[in-house]
């Protein structure tokens, strides 16, 4: 199987070609670079130096798909250039070799040629001095430093610069990306908020709505019906005065609070007497004191505003109970209701009240439990219960 070379980048081809351009444009008006009596030349005249010239230049094709045997052929073809008076334009290529295999090379050569260059120099110059023992020798170090260790020091200093970029650039991304990610959560988070504004705000109106208007098509009776009729229209009302305010509330911009006309716990008493005229048993014991924090006052009313509204379309007849009590900083929410078993409910529900109340008691670090308890007092032997304990240290609140 043939050896398939890497093919070269179009700026690589650009570079060899220029460079066996002008290497071939010297040696046609005969300038080298030594004469052909120095000790170090082996075979003068004009032909030699085109073989290491056109030998670099085919290196030169390699400098970015194989930099490090790129460098490799092209030391060899500059020794072949020194027994020879040499081409100003052969150095001038090798030098970009050197350059390339730092630039693009892996990352041990970026990290092992510029010290091996160094060595070679600092070697140079001192066996030359110590030869020859003349200022002049020093030069030859200095030959040796502008053809290696200039080259590989200039590319790693370049390819340090790169990597800090694309670094830079990786870390914004990540940023960018970081940012995005927290806007999503953030409107998720308000998305699920102003859906839990809507549901308890509108349900229990609409549930309401929902039984009266199933009564009044049911019974045959105008008093009823008239009676059904009014609760409807109360409730109606109430219903659109609540999503008026959560419209205004929406609208409003620059504004990440609680909505400003936030229901408290001094309004459980409307509540309660609100369920009792839409057909409910409640009775209310509520004790929890003054100078609760808000969320903890607006989450406590929506969770019993939404077991309410959960009690009238799916509860058995009985009593409705409800509890606040606080104490050792927490502040207990109880509502018992008699429980409706397999029967079919009166109105339809989703499930979305239950994981409105658990991510309210979620959200302030608190705990919820909803489901049938034993009861033997009650008619059915089972009550249903939804449980909620709600911390008031300011240090546990959001």
């Amino acid at each position: 199987m043939a050896l398939r070379l890497p093919r070269p980048r179009r700026f690589d081809v650009y570079a060899a070609s220029s460079g066996l351009l002008g290497g071939l444009l010297l040696w046609g008006i005969g300038l080298g670079v030594r004469p052909a009596d120095e000790p170090i030349v082996l075979f003068d005249g004009r032909w030699p130096l085109l073989l290491p010239l056109a030998v670099m230049a085919g290196c030169e094709l390699l400098r970015r798909a194989a930099p490090r045997t790129g460098l490799l052929i092209g030391t060899a073809a500059l020794f072949g250039d020194t027994v020879t008076q040499g081409s100003l334009v052969t150095l001038i290529m090798y030098t970009d070799l050197m350059y390339a295999a730092v630039l693009y090379g892996p990352p041990s050569s970026a990290r092992r040629i510029p010290w091996i260059t160094g060595l070679i120099t600092v070697a140079a110059t001192v066996v030359a001095f110590a030869v020859w023992r003349v200022p002049e020798a020093l030069l030859v170090g200095v030959a040796v430093g502008v053809v290696s260790f200039g080259p590989a020091s200039t590319g790693l200093i370049v390819r340090n610069h790169r990597e800090a970029a694309d670094a830079a650039l990786l870390r914004a991304e990540q940023t960018a990306l970081l940012a995005e990610m927290d806007r999503v959560q953030a409107v998720t988070a308000e998305r699920s908020r102003m859906a839990r504004e809507l549901h308890d705000m509108v349900a229990n109106h609409l549930s309401a709505i929902a039984i009266h208007s199933t009564a009044a098509l049911s019974l045959d009776d105008a008093a009823t019906t008239r009676q059904a009729l009014g609760v409807i229209r109360e409730n109606s009302v109430e219903g659109l005065a609540e999503m008026r305010r959560l419209i205004g509330i929406l609208r409003e911009s620059g504004e990440d609070t609680e909505p400003a006309a936030a229901p408290t716990l001094d309004g459980l008493g409307a509540l309660v007497d609100g369920a009792r005229a839409n057909g409910l048993d409640v009775t209310l014991e509520a004790a929890p004191g003054e100078g609760l924090p808000a969320p903890v006052e607006l989450a406590a009313y929506r969770i019993v505003q939404e077991s309410l509204t959960n009690a009238l379309k799916h509860a058995a007849k009985g009593s409705v109970r409800v509890e606040l009590d606080r104490r050792d900083d927490v502040l207990r929410v109880r509502v018992t209701s008699p429980y409706g078993g397999g029967d079919t409910p009166r109105a339809p529900g989703s499930g979305a009240g239950l994981i409105g109340m658990r991510e309210r008691a979620a959200l302030l670090h608190g705990t919820f439990e909803a489901g049938p308890v034993a009861d033997p007092a009650s008619a059915g032997g089972k009550l249903w219960s939804v449980r909620a304990t709600l911390p008031l240290t300011e240090g546990d609140l959001p």
